[in-house]
């Protein structure tokens, strides 16, 4: 009875997976559950004696580790292309993803301004994401938006911006970069990229360049 119900809890496992895979927008998350689904009804096969569900979900396992192994092994060119606060294409853009942007940055309304900054982050010269800031006093960027398109959120465009762009960043006199979050989640992923908290009223994260800069001389 006892060995009954694991193996069949392997299947309901299995199928979970499965389904959940399939509602993943991120293709790495897509494969890796999806590998862990097929090979949990490899497994499931094997011990209900059903040969041919072993089969064809070990094959599906090679497939996923094939193309996973692909993308780990893939070299990926990431660049930040400057664009006026009021430039057409800004616009769309932050129109088309308007909804999910309100997700993680409910208070965010488009405005133009002069000290504003604008960069779009080119993946293999495709949009992935745009980040908008203000310039405060004493050399600090308050972030306004920092958004990447679902299908890229795998924290490769927050390491390149704020860390593999510092220099970007102190060329243009900036000191910090000072952003409120407004999830839990976002704040992960800030801190994950280098940023700090602030201790502040507001629940501000921060990642410093002068000190950086400091250090490295």
């Amino acid at each position: 009875m006892e060995k009954r119900f694991t193996i069949e809890l392997i299947g309901y496992v299995a199928s979970a997976l499965i389904a959940v895979s399939m509602m993943l927008s991120s293709i790495l998350r897509l494969r890796l559950i999806n590998l862990a689904g097929a090979l949990a009804f490899t497994v499931y096969g094997i011990l209900i004696g059903a040969i041919p569900v072993a089969i064809l979900n070990g094959l599906i396992v090679v497939v996923n580790a094939h193309f996973l192994l692909r993308m780990m092994r893939a070299k990926e060119y990431f660049h930040c292309l400057s664009l006026r606060p009021d430039s057409g294409y800004l616009g769309y853009f932050l129109g088309f993803y308007g909804n999910d942007i309100r997700q993680s940055f409910p208070d965010f309304e488009p405005r133009g301004g002069e000290n504003q900054m604008v960069l779009f982050i080119l993946r293999d010269c495709a949009p992935a994401g745009v980040f908008i800031a203000e310039h405060e006093a004493d050399g600090v960027l308050r972030v306004m938006l920092d958004y990447a398109i679902p299908r890229y959120r795998d924290f490769k465009i927050g390491r390149f911006l704020f860390v593999e762009q510092a220099d970007f960043f102190r060329q243009h006199g900036i000191r910090e970069i000072v952003v409120s979050p407004r999830t839990a989640d976002f704040g992960a992923y800030l801190i994950r990229v280098g940023f700090e908290p602030t201790g502040d009223a507001r629940g501000s994260f921060r990642i410093r360049y002068a000190e950086r800069s400091h250090l490295s001389e």
